[in-house]
């Protein structure tokens, strides 16, 4: 049986002083992460960005562009992932649900244990800040 490819979003949200904000969830292996979710039915990626930062953190999503679309291997399928860059001057809180730790990092002190993706989107995100 084939499961159905899900598409979602990452947010890389950065903050005045070139911080990028990370996410810790409550289910899962524990690690930091960006912000991220799916795309509901007919939902522009961009717009997808601006609700999950909005749902997971209370941050709103400042100038949203889409910095690049992968491929991803989880939970036993391939899913299409919209990686979306902004910025946010808002202060994080965790919505005590799916998100039991927020904040704003620097790039050369990001905390640990880290996604594995994280370090891929920060080399890119360093091009285009």
């Amino acid at each position: 049986m084939r499961r159905r490819k899900v598409e979602g979003v990452r947010v890389l949200a950065f903050d005045a002083r070139g911080r990028i904000l990370l996410v810790r969830h409550s289910y899962g292996s524990g690690t930091w992460m960006p912000p991220s979710g799916g795309l509901r039915r007919g939902e522009d990626p961009l717009g997808a960005a601006v609700r999950e930062l909005r749902e997971e953190t209370g941050c709103a999503l400042l100038d949203p562009r889409l910095l690049a679309v992968t491929e991803e291997y989880l939970q036993g399928a391939v899913n299409r992932v919209h990686a979306v860059i902004g910025a946010t001057f808002d202060r994080p809180q965790a919505d005590g649900r799916e998100i039991v730790q927020v904040g704003f990092f620097a790039c050369d002190a990001l905390p640990e244990p880290m996604s594995m993706r994280v370090s891929e989107y920060l080399q890119v995100c360093a091009v285009l800040r």
